[in-house]
């Protein structure tokens, strides 16, 4: 990928604005939370029920929705960990260990917190969303370099 300098200073900070969310929400007591989580259901739960009715009337799903949220937080790590590290021309696996060490952090964070308590599942989870993250990232960046390719030969044949 194409190191610029102002590439590296947006990626620099949406790494730091990621991580800030990620350890910033384990930082919260489990009443704040899951309070914040209860919220969020609140207003889901209507466009949820919108594609799939009857499942709004279903207790419970807080649950899920903390899975989900973590897989979301550390999908984005993926993906800010990929690019930057792309940028540097770094071995492709380094994204992939500094989001593990990320949740390994988070889970001891929550240790810590009145509340929470660390999940092996939770770093599982976590992982899974980076490895999504630098899948969906490599992916869409060998579609465009090869759209990008595909557009010069056409330019070519004129």
């Amino acid at each position: 990928m194409i190191r610029t300098e102002k590439r590296m200073r947006l990626c620099g900070a949406l790494l730091v604005a990621n991580l800030i969310v990620i350890w910033g929400n384990s930082l919260l007591p489990g009443d704040v939370s899951g309070a914040i989580s209860d919220a969020v259901k609140a207003i889901l739960m209507p466009i949820v029920e919108l594609f799939f009715p009857g499942s709004g009337s279903a207790e419970g799903g807080g649950g899920l929705l903390r899975k989900l949220a973590h897989f979301t937080e550390f999908a984005c790590l993926g993906i800010c960990l990929t690019w930057l590290l792309a940028m540097l021309q770094r071995h492709k696996a380094l994204p992939l260990l500094f989001g593990f060490l990320t949740a390994c952090v988070d889970e001891t964070i929550q240790s810590f917190v009145p509340g929470r308590n660390p999940s092996p599942v939770d770093v599982a989870i976590d992982t899974s969303g980076v490895i999504t993250g630098m899948i969906l990232l490599l992916t869409g960046y060998h579609i465009y370099k090869k759209r990008k390719t595909n557009h010069k030969l056409e330019e070519n044949e004129l």
